[in-house]
C-alpha cells in the first residue's frame, strides 16, 4: 500500500471510505481523482485507489495526488478488486465509484444525508449520467432510467450501479464482503439483493456521477442494454449472473 497520509473528513460521524477500481486506468484515474478531490468537500475518511494487475502508469497517476492511497490487486477483476478495497478500509460507510467517473459537488453529502437519516438504510446508489454523451443520446439514458430501471426497483426492492454506490462496512461483514466468483455482469444487482436482506437498498435518481460512455461506444447501445438487463434479471430470479465473459474497453 502506498500513498500520503492525509485525513480528508471533518465530521467524525461517518467515516467514508472512497474505493476506486482501476485496471489500466491512466488515463482516466487523474481526472477521477481531480473531481473527488475537488468536489467531496473533505469529508472523506480516505481515497483508495485499488490497481487491479494494471501494466500501464495507472499506480503512478493516482499517486500525483495528495491524500490517495493505492494497494495492488493481482487477481485482476472486477469484484475482486472491490473485495480488495472492502479488505482495506476502515470506513463505516464504503462508497465505491468506477475510474472514469467524475465526482459531482455535493455527492459525499448527500450519502451523510441519507445515512444520517435512516438507521436502516443498508445501501444507496444512483444513476449515471454521460459526459461526454451528445445531449440527444442522454435523452435516451433518460427515459431507460425511468421505463426499465425504477419500475424494477418499485417491484423487487432493489437496484444498484456498481460505479455509483456507498454501503455499510457492517452490511458487507454480514454479506461476507464480494462475490469474487463474479466477473462483471451482475455484481451490483447481486451486492443490492445480498444487501437487501439486511436493510433498505435505496435508488435516488438525483443521486447521480458523471461517467463516460465508452462502453455504450465500444460495444452498442443495445448490447449494453441487453446484457445488464438479463444479467440483473437472472440475479434477480436465479442469485446468479446470466454472463460469464466481458470485454475490457479502455
Amino acid at each position: 500500500m502506498e500513498g500520503n497520509k492525509i485525513n480528508h473528513m471533518k465530521d467524525p460521524k461517518h467515516k467514508i471510505s472512497l474505493i476506486i477500481p482501476a485496471y489500466n486506468e491512466e488515463n482516466y484515474i487523474g481526472e477521477c481523482l481531480d473531481s473527488v478531490i475537488r468536489n467531496s468537500n473533505n469529508e472523506l475518511f480516505e481515497i483508495i485507489v485499488v490497481d487491479n494487475a494494471s501494466t500501464d502508469d495507472t499506480k503512478k497517476e493516482a499517486l500525483k495526488r495528495p491524500g490517495v492511497k493505492v494497494v495492488r490487486e493481482e487477481r485482476k477483476g472486477l469484484t475482486r478488486a472491490r473485495q480488495r478495497g472492502y479488505l482495506e478500509a476502515r470506513g463505516s460507510i464504503l462508497a465505491y465509484i468506477d475510474a472514469d467517473t467524475k465526482m459531482p459537488e455535493g455527492w459525499v453529502k448527500k450519502i451523510i444525508e441519507e445515512f444520517d437519516k435512516d438507521e436502516k438504510l443498508s445501501c444507496l446508489s444512483g444513476p449515471y449520467v454521460y459526459y461526454d454523451m451528445p445531449k440527444y443520446k442522454q435523452f435516451f439514458t433518460k427515459v431507460y432510467n425511468y421505463v426499465l430501471i425504477i419500475p424494477m426497483y418499485w417491484l423487487v426492492g432493489y437496484v444498484a450501479i456498481g460505479g455509483n454506490i456507498a454501503i455499510r462496512k457492517e452490511t458487507l461483514d454480514k454479506m461476507n464482503g464480494f462475490d469474487t466468483s463474479i466477473e462483471f455482469y451482475g455484481e451490483d444487482a447481486n451486492i443490492a439483493r445480498r444487501a437487501y436482506e439486511f436493510g433498505k437498498v435505496k435508488f435516488d435518481l438525483d443521486h447521480f456521477i458523471y461517467t463516460s460512455q465508452r462502453r455504450f461506444v465500444s460495444q452498442g447501445v443495445p448490447d449494453t442494454v441487453k446484457e445488464y438487463g438479463l444479467n440483473f434479471l437472472s440475479e434477480v430470479f436465479l442469485h446468479k449472473p446470466f454472463s460469464n465473459e466481458y470485454k475490457d474497453f479502455r
